[in-house]
């Protein structure tokens, strides 16, 4: 089954300096019926003017994970942890037991991400930080792990959940296929362009949840940059 999310439908809300969507539940916007996807629990569309972002405040037992869409965003956290992450690039941050972090955009333009939270396996632990980047070229024409908490998906940024973060890019008429568990949950979400699965037309920044498949193939109806959580 895929269930198209439109991005226009999407909750929301302008808070001048941040322009958000969200396809699940999160702060102003609440559906008692639309709380996550298995254990990924929020998927933000945000978009942080030039010289402004999120100042400190605190986040425990979950696993927070910003793909960055354009621009950069420059983290700082109560452990010591500081790095700016570029378009294209990814950071995670595991809460664990605690912890507090400022999350601004410091560049000349718009900066846009995903920011996509999963919830963990256990609650609790040393709150952790690490970003990487993930050239483009080397997401072309196949799913690349980004973030997982499955052992033996090396290269990937470490998360305490049994789900996994991928990437992909399409050109237009490519087919990518990859294969899942039918008993999880698959969400993905295109960052450009239009995508078709099983003949479903998915348009940029679109959710498409799916289930009961065992087989999630992509064709690119436009070049696109695609983004997929599995999670249990």
């Amino acid at each position: 089954m895929i269930e198209r999310r439109p991005f226009a439908k999407l909750g929301g809300a302008n808070h001048g300096w941040l322009k958000a969507k969200h396809h699940f539940s999160f702060a102003s916007y609440y559906d008692p019926s639309n709380m996550g996807w298995g254990s990924l629990r929020v998927w933000n569309d945000d978009e942080i003017a030039p010289k402004s972002g999120f100042p400190p405040h605190p986040h425990a037992d979950m696993e927070i994970i910003t793909y960055v869409r354009d621009g950069a965003i420059t983290h700082q956290d109560s452990q010591g942890n500081e790095g700016r992450t570029e378009a294209g690039d990814v950071q995670v941050m595991s809460a664990g037991s605690g912890i507090r972090h400022s999350e601004y955009n410091l560049e000349n333009e718009t900066t846009r991400i995903f920011q996509i939270w999963i919830q963990p396996e256990t609650r609790g632990g040393t709150p952790s930080w690490g970003a990487k980047p993930f050239p483009k070229a080397d997401r072309s024409g196949k799913f690349v792990t980004l973030a997982s908490g499955f052992t033996g998906d090396e290269g990937a940024l470490p998360i305490r959940a049994k789900a996994r973060v991928m990437g992909a890019t399409v050109k237009a008429g490519e087919r990518v296929t990859l294969t899942v568990d039918p008993s999880r949950h698959v969400y993905l979400v295109p960052a450009k362009g239009v995508v078709e699965i099983d003949g479903v037309r998915i348009e940029a920044r679109d959710g498409a949840a799916i289930t009961d498949q065992t087989t999630v193939e992509v064709v690119g109806v436009e070049d696109a940059e695609v983004v997929l959580v599995d999670a249990a």
